[in-house]
C-alpha cells in the first residue's frame, strides 16, 4: 500500500476512522449472532479495535496539540468497507468482508509505520498493530471456515459450541 500522497493528519484520521468502524461492526455482529463462542470472539475483536483507536487518538493529539479529532465522512485512504445488510445474510459473508478489511488494515499500518519517522516507539507500535490486524485476519479466517461448515446449526442449537 502506497501512502506517500497522504498527509500525516489524513493517515492518523484514517486509522481512527478505520478502528472506530471496525469496533462498530464487531460490536453489532456480536449482538446479532447466536453462537456463544463466535459472540465472544467478536467482542474480543471489538475491544481490540477500541484499544487501537485510543492509541491513535493519543497520537493525533501528540501530533496536533489543541486540535479536536474531526473524522471525515469517508476515509481519505481507500479502505474496504464492511457493512451489515438489513436482510438476513449468512455471517460467513460478513466475516469474509471483515477479513478483507483486516488484511487491508495490516497493510495500512505497515505502510504507515514506514512513513512515520518521528518516533521509533510509535513506529514500532504501528508495526505491532499491523501484526495484530494480521492475527485478526487469521482468527476470522478460522471462524469463516467453521461458519461455512456449521452456519445452519446455529439456527437449531445456539449453544452447540459452548461445551457441556
Amino acid at each position: 500500500m502506497d501512502l506517500k500522497e497522504y498527509s500525516m493528519e489524513e493517515l492518523i484520521l484514517t486509522a481512527i476512522k478505520s478502528e472506530r468502524d471496525a469496533n462498530d461492526i464487531y460490536s453489532r455482529l456480536s449482538r446479532g449472532v447466536k453462537n456463544a463462542i463466535l459472540k465472544d470472539r467478536l467482542r474480543f475483536l471489538a475491544a481490540e479495535e477500541q484499544k487501537h483507536e485510543a492509541f491513535v487518538v493519543e497520537l493525533f493529539h501528540r501530533q496536533f496539540p489543541g486540535r479536536d479529532v474531526v473524522l471525515p465522512e469517508s476515509s481519505p485512504v481507500p479502505m474496504p468497507h464492511v457493512e451489515i445488510p438489513a436482510e438476513h445474510v449468512p455471517v460467513s459473508h460478513i466475516i469474509k468482508d471483515a477479513m478483507r478489511a483486516e488484511r487491508s488494515a495490516a497493510q495500512f499500518y505497515s505502510a504507515f509505520a514506514k512513513r512515520y519517522t518521528q518516533d521509533k516507539e510509535i513506529r514500532d507500535m504501528l508495526n505491532y498493530f499491523a501484526a495484530m490486524e494480521s492475527m485478526h485476519y487469521e482468527l476470522l479466517e478460522k471462524e469463516k471456515a467453521t461458519a461455512d461448515r456449521f452456519e445452519s446449526y446455529d439456527d437449531m442449537w445456539p449453544m452447540m459450541h459452548a461445551g457441556p
